[in-house]
């Protein structure tokens, strides 16, 4: 077999002395004039009061805190800060929701409304898009095209196992909980909510959701659905606030259920302010996953799978595929593909169609990729950053490698949650196999080759709770979701995201 070309040259030959001109010439071709996505009819409230009980309510606490645009730097409204009082008040309504009705109804009936929760998302999908990437900074394409469909597809999902647990259980009877307090994190603010929401409705158990405090907008746009499809009064309620609400409502003796997404030191101290409770608890925490490319795997598809493991989703993803494991005979070839790829993406105002890389989310998240970055580089490691024209407002971080990673530098232990890659290689199978569970994290990997006996091997032994074969960050309702070690313990989605939301009888 001939030697493939790429940009007219051989592909298999080590990088050009006119390498640079090439990526530069490849990028040019990929120049787009601006398409964006129209806001003329989303109307944002200057103030969002908290959702409980069925009704908009102002805050006990009296205290509001603003929500800025990441792209922007512009203010798009403010939120009710709740505090302990409020997150009584929330949960009060929970419980008397759950004894009243929900947990008493059949579950043919509590599928019907969460039918409907699925069919409002598919009909306002366009304006809960435009909402998601205004607030978090993520592209539209990524906010319009994954996160919308993939969340109705949640409900979809459980409203179908919502009169069915029996047989989700082997025969055995399921019962609710109660009340599920579940605090979800900014980097998917409403495809979280509905991993978490659609279960606990599905199994008979009512809620009390915090969003994170720096992308609480669509959870508002979701509490209008819940007012649109009448449902019942206090079966979902949505507090807003920072770190001391999230505690307030994980202590409060009210709740039977705690469900968190987001960083392990936070799970940890949850945790522990659980331990010697009756509370049932699922975490769903970081990651350092490692993506793996053997030889005789289809190199560009590859490229492809680790481009959308990392870059388009800015690498705000728990599972991001942030440690490539190269074998070395390839990895000269794998380094020129991947930096001709990254030159390609485009980096910009998430609202326009052709941007692939949104903004980062906050301030203080930025600096902490830029330090971990610059850590890399003292590290001994070498730095390849995309060169482009940056926003002069907003937080914005170029897609970046990492060459000459060691096992022991920073970039290739912590979680960057940022879009930098950390590119390493092996020998053998056993040497990627070690040095990719050289992690105190266990979520997720990624294996690629073209030999099927291969995959299943390293899959058996990878420490990791999500292994993807020849392809990277595919996500079905119908599939768990979740690691262990430091990347929590539980499962979402699937019959065996159920079992967090019941006693089995």
């Amino acid at each position: 077999m001939g030697n493939q070309i790429v940009n007219g040259r051989d592909a298999s030959a080590s990088p050009s002395k006119n390498a640079d001109r090439d990526r530069l010439e490849f990028g040019n071709a990929w120049a787009y004039a601006p398409s964006l996505e129209s806001t003329d009819h989303i109307r944002i409230p200057a103030r969002h009061e908290l959702f409980i009980g069925g009704k908009w309510q102002a805050p006990k606490s009296g205290v509001y805190f603003d929500s800025t645009s990441p792209s922007t730097d512009e203010k798009l409204s403010e939120f009710a800060e709740a505090n302990a009082e409020d997150v009584d008040l929330a949960v009060q309504a929970a419980r008397t929701a759950y004894d009243k009705y929900w947990g008493k109804m059949r579950g043919s009936e509590r599928a019907k409304y969460i039918f409907r929760i699925a069919r409002a998302i598919q009909e306002k999908t366009r304006e809960l898009a435009i909402i998601e990437s205004m607030d978090g900074g993520k592209p539209i394409k990524e906010s319009r095209d994954v996160d919308m469909p993939l969340s109705a597809a949640h409900y979809f999902y459980h409203a179908g196992w919502a009169d069915k647990l029996e047989y989700a259980f082997q025969g055995r009877k399921a019962r609710p909980l109660g009340v599920a307090a579940q605090i979800i994190p900014w980097n998917f603010p409403f495809l979280m909510a509905a991993w978490k929401i659609a279960p606990a409705l599905a199994c008979g158990n009512t809620v009390v959701l915090k969003p994170a405090e720096t992308t609480p907008l669509s959870a508002m746009w979701l509490a209008k659905i819940f007012e649109e499809i009448e449902l019942p009064p206090g079966v979902v309620n949505i507090v807003t606030g920072a770190g001391a609400t999230g505690e307030a409502l994980a202590r409060h003796p009210g709740v039977n259920k705690v469900a968190f997404t987001g960083s392990t030191d936070v799970g940890k101290k949850i945790q522990a302010l659980l331990a010697g409770t009756k509370k049932r608890l699922t975490l769903e925490l970081g990651g350092k996953a490692a993506n793996i490319i053997f030889a005789d795997a289809a190199i560009d598809q590859a490229i492809e799978g680790i481009i959308g493991g990392i870059y388009f989703n800015q690498g705000h993803v728990c599972c991001a595929g942030s440690r490539l494991l190269v074998e070395e005979s390839i990895h000269d070839l794998v380094v020129d593909k991947l930096r001709d790829r990254i030159a390609t993406i485009r980096i910009g105002n998430p609202l326009d169609k052709n941007t692939d890389i949104g903004a980062i989310n906050s301030r203080k998240q930025l600096d902490k990729i830029t330090r971990l970055a610059d850590a890399g580089e003292r590290d001994g490691a070498t730095r390849f950053a995309t060169k482009c024209d940056l926003p002069a407002k907003g937080n914005w971080f170029p897609p970046t490698f990492f060459t000459g990673v060691s096992q022991s530098s920073v970039i290739a232990r912590e979680e960057i949650f940022g879009p930098v890659l950390a590119v390493m290689t092996f020998r053998t199978p056993e040497e990627a196999l070690e040095k990719a569970n050289n992690t105190m994290y266990g979520l997720s990997a990624g294996v690629w080759t073209d030999k099927g006996a291969k995959s299943l091997w390293m899959s058996q032994r990878l420490n990791a709770g999500v292994i993807w074969s020849n392809t990277y960050n595919k996500f079905d309702p119908s599939a768990p979701f979740g690691g262990f070690k430091e990347s929590g313990f539980g499962r979402e989605g699937g019959r065996q995201g159920l079992r967090g939301y019941v006693e089995i009888d």
